[in-house]
């Protein structure tokens, strides 16, 4: 699956942090620079060294003596002639810097890769393949590629044992996706099979019940699960990724009348990270608070009518208050659609309960202050 292992070489990706936590990732090429307002980093000082190395910026005259009449162009602005134009830079690069070098972690890359469209934060992918329960050697469906984030945390979970067949209505989001995973695994994942075209002229050509797991991530998913259920295995799972309360109801509410599904799952995952310094230990003041909601439901077997909760007649989650205004006769309309929480018999009691305390505090008065006028 492309895992690199022992020292740092030429063409992979690396992940710098400094003393501040400040992070910085680059890929590493030969005759290669990368320029800090701490200094020059060269690419050829990282490679072949270990994981976990140490590494200090060159000052920009250090790394002028160095290539004296390298005319050839690097990944970075680095010749010193540009510098002369703005003084100000060689000023600033005086060197001396450490940085940490590592490979970069999953999290690291996704955050951190060329991206075309808003990518999904990692807590939401951790909690779609762990909600979605997405394991080893599965045939997993997905809609929409955008950068690639989902694709490539569905990609390390099923493995190249598993498949993942994804559809991207945008060409141009595909290349990038293929792109960011190609350069995460060092070569094109052969367990991909990504798909361009819109989802449901696409999924019509794909084998019926062929999948294990379906995730969705779009901006109509409640128009694509018929299309959904023909692909899906039986007990499958389908998970939808949705940004808005509106679209999470609708969603919803399509799962339950179309019958072909279990009652589905609502989930909402917030991110806060710690500070321990010493005896400070707090909260950080920064958090990632709601990014979207995912959806869960598994299928049904065909022919099978999915069980629902009986909602109690007291209780109307459908109907618009606004229209029933605007229709009733009489106030029995509007009285019926109120969400009671609470038995009359219940009701009773507590105003009984009330009573009682109130007629105590009659009987009973506390000490009064008398007004004093000044």
């Amino acid at each position: 699956m492309g895992v690199r292992r022992g020292p740092l070489s030429y063409g992979e990706r690396v992940q710098l942090t400094d003393k501040k936590g400040r992070l910085l990732t680059v890929m590493l090429s030969p005759n290669g620079v990368t320029q800090t307002d701490r200094g020059f980093l060269p690419h050829d000082d990282m490679v072949g060294l270990p994981e976990g190395s140490v590494i200090t910026s060159i000052s920009a005259s250090a790394w002028h003596d160095r290539h004296v009449g390298d005319e050839a162009d690097t990944s970075g602005s680095a010749p010193a002639e540009r510098d002369r134009a703005k003084p100000w830079k060689s000023a600033r690069a005086i060197g001396g810097w450490q940085y940490t070098v590592m490979r970069p972690r999953l999290e690291d890359f996704i955050l951190s890769m060329p991206r075309g469209a808003q990518i999904m934060y990692p807590k939401d992918i951790a909690q779609v393949i762990s909600l979605g329960d997405v394991r080893h050697g599965m045939r997993v469906l997905e809609s929409g590629a955008g950068s690639g984030a989902m694709s490539l945390g569905l990609l390390d979970a099923v493995g190249p044992d598993g498949s993942l067949t994804t559809i991207e209505v945008r060409p141009e989001f595909a290349r990038v996706a293929m792109g960011n995973a190609t350069v995460y695994y060092g070569n094109r994942p052969a367990w991909w099979n990504l798909l361009v075209g819109d989802f449901d002229t696409r999924a019509a050509g794909l084998d019926e019940g062929y999948f294990d797991r379906i995730v969705l991530d779009m901006l109509d998913p409640w128009n694509r699960l018929d299309a959904a259920y023909r692909v899906l295995a039986p007990g499958g799972v389908l998970t939808a990724y949705i940004t808005t309360t509106t679209q999470m109801s609708r969603m919803v509410e399509s799962l339950r009348r179309s019958g072909h599904w279990t009652e589905p799952e609502i989930q909402e995952t917030m991110e806060r990270s710690w500070k321990a310094d010493g005896l400070a230990v707090r909260p950080e003041h920064q958090m990632i608070g709601h990014t979207g909601f995912l959806v869960v439901a598994r299928a049904m077997a065909p022919g099978q009518t999915a069980l629902q909760k009986k909602i109690r007649a007291t209780k109307d989650y459908t109907t618009d208050i606004d229209q029933v205004q605007e229709t009733r006769k009489d106030d029995q309309d509007l009285d019926s659609l109120e969400l009671r929480d609470i038995s009359d018999r219940k009701l009773r009691k507590v105003l009984r309960d009330l009573d009682k305390e109130i007629g105590t505090m009659d009987q009973y008065p506390g000490p009064t202050e008398e007004r004093s006028d000044s």
